[in-house]
């Protein structure tokens, strides 16, 4: 039986949890690393790595400072324990927290534009229904090109990314220069800054398009898959000269553009995951100072073809580490190469500033950071979210560009449900994760694997990927200073 003064019978004052001569505990996370050593992280993602046992004895105040001295020097310095009630460092860390947040400040930069649904490959990972280049009906019309400016000049960002995508993009460039003009001249009454992007196969690439880049400054975003045995696999084409067309198409940008003018993405199949070495030396012979490895996404074609792009994140792991090996080793035979998602997890861990990549970010970047306006004017969260429309889910979709105006998009009821579960510091599994501060939330994947916007983490592939990943970093990191030192490289790079 519960009585009354019990029911009243408030909590004791602060003073009852302090004890004289011995530390205050500040929030912080642990994970096990290895047999014998542990992460411990704490609210702003500072971090030490030590040994397995030292979190309990934090925990239950066994350290003591003469003979622990070190360790309980870097503790108190990086705010896992203080020996004050309230740390007088308190507004240092809530101005630390808030800066690894600032991201949000300006809202949403990145506007991708479906241009045109056309295409003339046949790639079996294509997460979009693409067809055949003849039908240009499926190409973005004009007014809804420029509704989608209107839209994006609305952002409160200073600095929006116009990036156009397909299909293969470059079968609707009239309508490219359309939108590039259009863009340029609102940006301009208005004081907003403008990036172009063009996301291209490269394949219908000609000497005048790349001119008209470069007169209005319009980067070159292409797919490269590895040697020409892979590329052509995955990138079907007829003729089966992709690789051909795709080497052609960045020498020619970098004779017009300069090197900085394209990069490339890989993706990797079920093929590619027997050569990693192969996959990142082709990248190396061709010029470039860094590959983007990352794994095949689960919407559109890309799950008919089970046989060639299905495989568990351990077999992905596996082809990352050793793709990774490689990279870290031409860096210590004095060569700068970067894995690009390891650098930006390093920045996340290594860095008090914010990341723009929206995968890794909380709240997730969808709608926050991107926004998708699809060839037939509808408006979804994120890439994915069109991707997964296309296998007529339409549950990302966030309204039509011929009757939803600025607010009811980023700020409507699914706009709020999205965000809300985008947030891992609250989310299960997340929230008490010792790696959430480096990682972020992805409701679409959610949606698509586990039939629920929040996930199950146990079994999710998202998690299982970046654990994978983040612990392994952190166990570099822990085993060689020298490879601390090539991390560090890639962030100030």
């Amino acid at each position: 039986m519960i009585t009354s003064k019990q029911t009243n019978r408030k909590f004791n004052d602060f003073i009852a949890y302090s004890q004289d001569g011995i530390y205050n505990l500040l929030p912080f996370k642990f994970i096990q690393l290895s047999d014998d050593r542990e992460l411990l992280v704490n609210e702003v993602g500072d971090f030490l790595i030590v040994d397995l046992g030292t979190a309990k004895r934090i925990i239950l105040k066994e350290l003591n400072k003469e003979l622990d001295g070190e360790l309980y020097g870097d503790l108190i310095a990086n705010f896992f324990i203080t020996e004050d009630r309230i740390p007088y460092l308190l507004d240092i860390i809530a101005t630390r927290y808030r800066t690894k947040k600032s991201f949000l400040d300006n809202f949403t930069a990145l506007h991708i534009f479906v241009i045109s649904l056309r295409c003339e490959h046949t790639c079996h990972y294509c997460q979009v229904s693409r067809v055949s280049e003849d039908k240009e009906s499926f190409d973005m019309q004009k007014f809804h090109i420029k509704r989608g400016i209107e839209i994006m000049m609305q952002s409160p960002n200073s600095h929006v990314t116009m990036e156009f995508q397909g299909g293969e993009a470059l079968l609707a460039f009239d309508n490219i220069k359309y939108g590039v003009e259009e863009a340029e001249a609102y940006a301009a009454l208005i004081g907003k800054q403008i990036t172009f992007v063009i996301c291209t196969n490269l394949a219908p690439v000609t000497r005048d398009m790349l001119n008209y880049c470069r007169e209005k400054n319009v980067i070159i975003s292409t797919s490269l898959d590895g040697p020409s045995y892979i590329h052509n696999q995955n990138r079907h084409k007829k003729g089966n000269d992709s690789y051909e067309l795709a080497i052609r198409g960045i020498e020619l940008c970098r004779e017009i553009l300069g090197n900085d003018g394209v990069s490339a993405l890989t993706t990797t199949s079920t093929l590619s995951l027997s050569y990693p070495n192969e996959i990142v030396q082709e990248y190396i012979d061709r010029g470039f100072t860094s590959i983007f490895l990352r794994p095949i996404s689960p919407f559109g074609f890309a799950t008919r073809a089970a046989s060639k792009n299905k495989y568990n994140t351990d077999l992905f792991l596996k082809y990352y580490k050793t793709a990774l090996d490689k990279i870290i080793q031409r860096n210590l035979d004095g060569y700068f190469f970067r894995e690009d998602y390891a650098s930006i997890i390093l920045k996340k861990i290594l860095s008090p500033f914010p990341i723009g990549y929206v995968d890794l970010q909380s709240p997730a970047g969808m709608i926050n950071n991107v926004i998708v306006f699809n060839y037939d004017g509808k408006i979804f969260a994120s890439d994915e979210a069109r991707m997964l429309a296309e296998m007529n889910d339409f549950t990302f979709q966030l309204g039509h560009l011929d009757e939803t105006n600025y607010n009811d998009i980023f700020y409507g009821e699914k706009a709020l449900e999205f965000t809300s579960a985008g947030i891992n510091e609250a989310l299960p599994g997340c929230s008490d994760c010792a790696l959430q501060a480096y990682c972020g939330a992805d409701p679409v994947l959610n949606h698509t694997t586990q039939g629920n916007l929040i996930g199950h983490r146990p079994t999710n592939v998202f998690c299982q990927k970046n654990m994978g990943i983040i612990k392994h970093l952190f166990l570099l990191m822990d085993a060689d200073p020298k490879i601390a030192k090539v991390f560090q490289s890639w962030i100030r790079n």
